[in-house]
């Protein structure tokens, strides 16, 4: 196979099916600030840590599995999982951080196919009682290393001291705008790298690292004198956490049953192991961008190219990593007007503009407006809220993954998110979310109120954010959280955690001893600041009207609890008094006439009576598509 890659204009791919895409979940929400994980020495450090690992197993691990879920017995008699204690022992770091490590790599963990690890499907309250497979935990922990794209650098330094009192991460996101402009966009998406770009610096990663993983999870045979190295197919599939694979109709298969050697192999009769050289060459020979070949995708005229890198056969190796530094958008090869160019360091990737991720729906650069997606409205697995300014974006529909990014001025209203939420690069936003688990980075002065079942994660130059609980409802609610599983019962939403201020998988150069700067958290909003978020009540379609939800199913804490209820006893009274104050009719009249009018100013100086435009409009909008 060529180390070159053209498909046609027709679409029809030079490579043969089946293809192998990198899962875009370990890398965008399963990377840990916490530099202790990425070892630099890749030949001896996973080596050793793999012993350790093992050396925490327990003899026998008892697992209660799931019906729903597939699950392949571990070998080795059982002694491949660890749980909190044995990760902190053997990586040497706090039991919390180890639960951390454990609980990110669980809601990465692919949960689709044949050979699903229980961990994936184990809510997230007992998943201490079940462990990670070594395997797994070995390439997670493996994946530490990547690096992400760097941004462009923002072009006038007056423009950053202008927004921000001091340098920060998010200083060399900001663009060249407007004054007005740069107060109103946190994150400017021409600064930033795009969706492409990211993919294709995963995709670099995984093949230029291919040889490290297949060593790490390959086992050593020894045939007339000489030893080999081999892998099965429960090994292979541990490469699930990060590859998919698709058959010639774009239907997802197992990986396993994907690869010609191990296809067709079940637990009972498995297939013959694997040298790890022909193991290496068919996944090369299949792995390529997801951009390139999924269905619906608009290929147009223009011609796509995919350059691999060239990947060295053998064991472990030493060689740098991928910084994507050179990655820009440049015409280095004629395309058509409507094509965007990828450069990277191993190759060249061109895109049409109107190119999206498959399985990814966008929220994109909702200014100054209200806008509203259900379940009908949610494509895939993973929805991206993105630079969105002074507006209202209600998501009500059961997700998976949610990333909320530069936005600014904004009240945002997610549905239940079974996996994980990430909040970065956003200011002056109020998120309602009840989630498994959330990550905020380099935010500030945000308001979370959250319903969420693990400790929240605050990593990076955050400045002046609270915490909540949750505080609405809509009717679907509690059918969602059933849907996705998140437990309503149990809220960490005040037991916060908080990492340092540098992240270790960027692309820039920290200063000595930044690693070490202890990152600011949040702090709770008073009690007498909680407000109940009152979700508008569209036309709905359900017949069952007995199991909407009509009330929040988060237990408010007591303080919250009776902040709220002083609130509206007071509110009460003031409505008492006002209907039982005799006053002459024309007195009452110029009572209500001001009450209106102080009202209505307070919706134009607010801005919410825009939103009751729009309210408006979506509810005809809805009315309109139920007929």
């Amino acid at each position: 196979m060529s180390a070159g890659t053209v498909v046609g204009k027709n679409g029809e791919a030079a490579r043969e099916p089946p293809w192998l895409h990198v899962r875009r979940k370990a890398f965008e929400f399963g990377l840990l600030p916490l530099p202790g994980l990425a070892h630099n020495d890749v030949v001896t450090g996973f080596r050793n840590l793999r012993v350790k690992l093992l050396q925490q197993a327990p003899p026998v691990w008892s697992l209660n599995i799931n019906s729903n879920a597939s699950y392949a017995a571990p070998a080795s008699g059982g002694r491949k999982r660890v749980a909190t204690a044995g990760i902190a022992a053997a990586l040497e770091i706090t039991e919390s951080h180890a639960h951390l490590v454990l609980d990110t790599l669980a809601s990465v963990l692919n949960e689709a196919g044949g050979f699903v690890d229980h961990l994936a499907t184990t809510p997230v309250t007992e998943i201490d009682t079940v462990g990670a497979d070594v395997d797994d935990l070995l390439i997670f922990l493996y994946i530490q290393t990547y690096r992400r794209v760097p941004s462009r650098p923002h072009r006038g330094a007056a423009d950053v001291a202008d927004v921000w009192p001091s340098t920060s991460a998010i200083d060399g996101f900001l663009p060249a705008l407007s004054p007005m402009q740069v107060r109103s966009s946190t994150v400017s998406r021409r600064s930033m790298p795009s969706q492409a770009e990211e993919e294709v610096n995963q995709l670099a990663y995984v093949q230029k690292h291919l040889p490290n993983l297949l060593s790490l999870l390959s086992e050593t045979t020894e045939e007339e004198g000489s030893s080999n190295k081999v892998i099965t197919a429960e090994q292979f599939e541990h490469l699930g956490l990060l590859l998919k694979a698709k058959n010639p109709g774009n239907e997802p298969v197992h990986l396993s049953q994907a690869a010609p050697f191990f296809a067709n192999s079940d637990p009972d009769m498995p297939a013959a192991p694997v040298p790890v050289p022909q193991v290496l060459e068919w996944v090369q020979q299949h792995i390529c961008a997801a951009s390139s070949f999924s269905k619906g995708t608009p290929v147009g005229k223009e011609e796509k190219v995919v350059k691999d890198s060239a990947l060295v056969e053998g064991s472990l190796s030493e060689t740098a990593d991928v910084t994507m530094a050179d990655a820009s958008a440049s015409p280095v090869s004629p395309t058509p007007s409507n094509a965007q160019t990828i450069i990277v360091p191993n190759g060249v990737l061109h895109l049409s503009k109107d190119w999206r991720p498959e399985g990814m729906t966008f929220v994109d650069g909702v200014m100054k407006a209200s806008v509203l997606k259900r379940e009908g409205d949610i494509k895939g697995e993973t929805v991206k809220v993105s630079h969105c300014h002074d507006s209202v974006v209600y998501v009500l529909a059961p997700l998976k993954y949610v990333s909320v990014f530069g936005c600014s001025d904004s009240t945002i209203v997610l549905g239940a998110v079974g996996k994980a939420v990430r909040v970065e690069h956003c200011e002056r936003i109020q998120l309602i979310v009840p989630t498994a688990r959330i990550t905020i980075a380099n935010c500030r002065e945000c308001v979370f109120y959250l319903g969420v079942n693990q400790r929240p994660l605050f990593t990076g130059d955050n400045h002046h954010l609270q915490v909540a609980p949750y505080n609405t409802f809509y009717p679907k609610l509690e059918a969602h959280l059933a849907q996705v599983g998140v437990d309503a019962t149990v809220n960490r939403w005040d037991r916060i955690l908080t990492l340092g201020m540098v992240d270790p998988h960027d692309a820039f150069l920290h200063p000595a001893g930044s690693a070490d700067v202890q990152a600011e958290g949040a702090t709770q909003l008073p009690p007498e600041k909680f407000v109940t978020f009152s979700v508008p009540r569209w036309n709905e379609a359900d017949s069952e009207q007995q199991l909407l939800t009509r009330a929040n199913p988060f237990l408010l804490p007591k303080p919250y609890l009776l902040a709220q209820q002083h609130r509206c006893k007071a509110a009460e009274n003031l409505k008492q008094n006002l209907k039982n104050t005799p006053l002459e009719e024309g007195k009452k009249r110029e009572l209500f006439s001001a009450i209106h009018g102080h009202f209505k100013d307070w919706l134009f100086a607010s801005g919410n009576i825009r939103q009751l435009y729009d309210l408006q409009a979506l509810d005809r909008s809805d009315s309109n598509g139920m007929e």
